[in-house]
C-alpha cells in the first residue's frame, strides 16, 4: 500500500510514534523518525528490526527552523525525496481556569504544538508538493473546536495548529499533495493498558486505530481527501 514511499515522522519517540512507525513500515513505507533523544530513536530502530535502507532516526530540535530544514535536506540527500510528513509532537498543560492558569503554559504549548508544525511544514513543503503521493497528517484534539475553560491554552494551540494545516492544504491545491487532520479526544497507548489493565477508557481512541488512520491518509485511497478534519473520537 505504501511501497517505496518515504515518510517522515516528527515526534516518533512519543506514546503514539512507535505504533505509527510500525504500521507505516508494515504497509511498505521507509520511515524517517525524529525525536530529541537519540537513545529513544536507537531503541525504536532495534524494536522495528528494519533493514538500514528503510529506517532513518535522527535527533532534531524542531523548535529550531534551521534544524528542521537540515533534517529535510539530509533525508532528500539519503533517499532522493520525501513523500509524507506525520506530525506527532504533543504535550499538555491544563486543569486550571483560564483566569488563573499561568501564561507560561501557553508559551510551552505554543512551541510544542504550533511552532513545530510551522517549522516542519515549511521545511518539507516543496518536497511534499513535488511528490505524486505527498501527504501531511496532523493528529489533533476535539478541544480545538470545543474548548473548555480549564484547557484554554491547549485548545488555542491545537486550533492554531489546525488552522495552519488547513492553510497548508490550500497551498497544495493544483498538486497531488494533501494535508489532513485526525481528531481524537485522548489517546490510549499500550503502556496505559499495561499500567491499568482493569480501567475503562471510554472516550480514549486506541493508538492502533490512529496509526491505521494515518496509514489510510497516506495511501492512494485518500488521494482526493485534502483539508479535512477526520474524527476518531470514542463517544461524546
Amino acid at each position: 500500500m505504501l511501497d517505496d514511499r518515504v515518510i517522515a515522522i516528527a515526534g516518533v519517540g512519543g506514546g503514539l510514534g512507535p505504533l505509527v512507525a510500525e504500521c507505516l513500515t508494515a504497509a511498505g513505507a521507509t520511515v524517517a523518525g525524529t525525536d530529541r533523544d537519540q537513545g529513544t530513536l536507537d531503541a525504536l530502530a532495534a524494536d522495528l528490526g528494519l533493514p538500514p535502507e528503510r529506517w532513518d532516526g535522527r535527533s532534531v530540535d524542531l523548535l529550531d527552523e534551521d534544524a528542521a530544514r537540515a533534517w529535510c535536506t539530509a533525508l532528500v540527500e539519503r533517499f532522493g525525496r520525501v513523500d509524507g510528513l506525520v506530525h506527532l509532537v504533543g504535550g499538555w498543560r491544563g486543569g486550571e481556569p483560564l483566569q488563573e492558569a499561568p501564561l507560561s503554559d501557553w508559551e510551552l504549548l505554543h512551541d510544542l504544538l504550533v511552532r513545530t508544525v510551522q517549522h516542519t511544514t515549511r521545511a518539507f513543503h516543496d518536497q511534499l508538493a513535488a511528490s505524486a503521493h505527498g501527504r501531511f497528517v496532523l493528529v489533533s484534539s476535539k478541544q480545538a473546536q470545543a474548548p473548555t475553560a480549564t484547557n484554554a491554552a491547549y485548545a488555542a494551540a491545537k486550533a492554531a495548529a489546525e488552522a495552519w494545516t488547513l492553510a497548508l492544504a490550500d497551498s497544495f491545491e493544483g498538486s497531488d499533495a494533501t494535508a489532513n487532520i485526525l481528531v481524537v479526544d485522548a489517546i490510549l497507548t499500550p503502556r496505559m493498558r499495561e499500567e491499568a489493565p482493569d480501567k475503562a477508557f471510554p472516550t480514549f481512541t486506541p493508538a492502533e486505530d490512529i496509526a491505521d488512520g494515518i496509514a489510510f491518509i497516506c495511501s492512494d485511497a485518500a488521494k482526493k481527501m485534502n483539508g479535512q478534519r477526520l474524527p476518531l473520537t470514542m463517544g461524546r
